[in-house]
């Protein structure tokens, strides 16, 4: 692993902008220049130099270590982008990973997946250049020093040798240099990687639902977040990680292969953050909402969206928000949301923030 470079980037709500929408399913929009959150100074750490990730390995690629009070929230936002050896489909996954003083997880761990699609693909924004994201709100369970670290693996049933590359300058970790007071972290309920137990939740064809409400009628108890006292706006994030259920997959309980390899999946999916009125029904809903198509090829995809700068309406009577992802299927393959892996790692998540 190489050194890293510190850069320290300030990140300015601006009272009178109004409020900035956005759904992303490649770059979140705070990675291109949106809007900021709040006025809390971000630290980032960036990769120096490329870095191999050879199969079944995970990699240590950016860290930064943090003394905290107990209870204290930090944002964490991190970027790999990854490079291919070979033309054939690599898994990829990135996690953010936070140690305690004695090495072991202090937290759940956030990650992101995608199969890498080749050296030679073209549909990347920068050909064979894969770029993953990843959050995760971190609240130290009791004051400490915690490392957090961006970490990559990658995986496939490729024979020879193979390995990924995360890519200097353009891998990176960002954490907040300040507590994000009162602000609230929401992950889905567990479901492994090949859903042995019929956990996990999927929308499509045949015995599949064909909308799901991800934080709402999932099995996560619907939580009724109070903005701060002296919060001037709110601002909301998630990231939806969902896998296509291609007959032969071993991502997906059986019964839930509908297609042959090759059909892809098309869903519509909506952020809506919701202010709710004294008697605890809608009072102002803010959404924001996306079609995404995802090929067998790919096979796991994460969707990102944000909302930024949502008002605090008064007239509502309470500063009460709920948070919520509608999934739809519209045709192809069905697809799986998925949620908790081996009890500690979220792959489909959501934030909110007090904005002061």
């Amino acid at each position: 692993m190489g050194s890293m470079t510190i850069r320290v980037i300030r990140r300015t709500f601006i009272v009178g902008l109004g409020m900035m929408l956005g759904a992303l399913w490649s770059v979140p929009a705070h990675a291109a220049g949106a809007a900021a959150v709040s006025a809390v100074s971000v630290t980032r750490g960036t990769l120096s130099v490329d870095t191999d990730i050879p199969p079944g390995v995970t990699v240590d690629l950016v860290r930064r270590t943090m003394v905290l009070d107990a209870g204290e929230n930090r944002h964490l936002h991190a970027r790999l982008e990854a490079t291919s050896s070979t033309t054939g489909i690599v898994g990829l996954t990135e996690r953010i990973r936070c140690l305690n003083a004695s090495g072991a997880t202090a937290s759940v761990v956030a990650a992101s997946a995608r199969n890498h699609e080749g050296s030679d693909t073209t549909t990347y924004a920068t050909p064979g250049h894969l770029p993953l994201y990843a959050d995760l709100l971190f609240t130290a369970p009791t004051a400490g020093t915690y490392t957090c670290i961006l970490q990559g693996t990658a995986y496939s049933s490729l024979t020879g040798s193979y390995h990924l590359t995360a890519v200097a300058d353009n891998t990176w970790l960002e954490t907040d240099d300040a507590d994000q007071t009162g602000a609230r972290w929401w992950q889905n309920p567990a479901c492994e990687s090949n859903d042995s137990t019929g956990a996990c939740t999927y929308v499509g064809d045949g015995a599949a639902r064909r909308n799901a409400w991800v934080f709402y009628d999932d099995g996560t108890p619907v939580y009724k977040w109070q903005a701060h006292p002296d919060a001037v706006s709110v601002s909301a994030q998630a990231n939806l990680e969902l896998t296509t259920c291609y007959q032969g997959t071993a991502s997906c309980a059986a019964g839930m292969q509908a297609y042959p390899r090759g059909e892809n999946a098309v869903v519509d999916t909506r952020l809506d953050f919701i202010q709710l009125d004294a008697t605890g029904h809608t009072c102002r809903t803010h959404s924001t909402t996306a079609r995404r198509t995802i090929t067998d090829d790919a096979h796991h995809a994460v969707g990102y969206f944000s909302l930024s700068a949502v008002p605090i309406d008064s007239a509502c009577g309470t500063r009460t928000f709920i948070l919520r992802v509608y999934v739809a299927y519209v045709s192809g393959q069905t697809v799986k949301i998925d949620g908790i892996q081996s009890g500690t790692t979220s792959l489909t998540n959501g934030i909110a923030f007090n904005n002061f």
